[in-house]
């Protein structure tokens, strides 16, 4: 089955992060999704679509829209936090379960240490150090043990800027140290660029670990501002460093064969991370990432 293409409630403004409130109602959203021409959506932060599966499946039934997935995040360099974050990953499971959605996106609590958010893009290397990451890779293969075996839901883990989990490095020492029969990788191609690496080569690296895709271009003449003039990663985000498919410097057509090269026959969801006061933005961009994905042959 060829891969089939999805968009995200991020796409139009809507976070996890704090103090971001959304500009939308989730109604005007699903119907922008639909409008647009995507098939499936991810589920956005937890209360911003019903959470009552008899109150959402209706409201995607009637888009024809597949509910696919959902980005939790955790904080998992705090060992005391990962029981919270494995109630949490299940509660939200239970609803992506009862929708026949395959997979959950977990990913660190990102944006929320302010030296990561302010050097998002320009660091190197690891910032953990080896304990901290047998404490971050024992609550990743704890929060998956969990969603597999209650729920048969399988867990991919999403680097991302701003995060402890952002750089090549730092996705290279989670997948090392977690189970790669519970735990796959979400390669968010924008991300894995803003933070230095190509993603081409991250398929080529990665290779089957790779079990989830976000597409997102990233303008590299935007990001290499951002870094000289020291902009943290929500100035970057409101800079449009994450501008449309095709507009930056993302190979897809690439990419898109080499995943498929590999065997992947699921979905790939389209993220344009976005901080804009423009209410047409997101529709717009929508489409005319749809448009250039047909172009593609998707």
């Amino acid at each position: 089955m060829p891969i089939r293409i999805a968009n995200a409630p991020v796409s139009w403004g809507i976070y996890e992060f704090e103090g971001i409130e959304p500009k939308f109602p989730y109604t005007r959203v699903l119907d922008e999704i639909a409008d647009t021409g995507y098939a499936g959506l991810e589920l956005g932060p937890w209360g911003y679509l019903p959470t009552d599966p008899d109150a959402l499946r209706p409201e995607l039934a009637r888009r024809g829209l597949q509910l696919l997935s959902a980005y939790v995040p955790v904080k998992l360099v705090d060992a005391d936090a990962h029981a919270a974050g494995e109630a949490h990953a299940l509660k939200v499971g239970r609803l992506l379960a009862a929708l026949g959605a395959p997979v959950i996106v977990l990913a660190d609590d990102n944006g929320t240490v302010p030296e990561l958010v302010r050097r998002a893009g320009s660091r190197r290397g690891s910032y953990l150090n080896g304990d901290q990451w047998a404490v971050v890779a024992a609550g990743v293969n704890r929060i998956a043990r969990a969603v597999h075996d209650q729920l048969g839901l399988k867990l991919v883990f999403h680097h991302h800027c701003a995060g402890h989990v952002e750089t090549p490095e730092e996705t290279r020492q989670l997948l090392s140290r977690t189970d790669p029969d519970l735990v796959g990788l979400c390669l968010d191609t924008g991300h894995w660029h803003y933070a230095g690496g190509d993603a081409l080569q991250a398929v080529q690296e990665f290779g089957e670990r790779v079990r989830y895709l976000h597409l997102k271009d990233c303008d590299p003449n935007i990001r290499q501002l951002c870094i000289d003039e020291q902009l943290d990663y929500f100035a970057a985000v409101q800079a449009g460093v994450f501008c449309e498919l095709g507009r930056g410097g993302l190979d897809f057509p690439g990419v898109l064969a080499a995943v498929e090269n590999l065997g992947y026959d699921g979905w790939a969801i389209v993220e344009q991370d976005i901080l804009t006061d423009d209410p047409d933005a997101p529709r717009r961009s929508a489409r005319q990432n749809r448009d250039y994905l047909r172009r593609l042959g998707y």
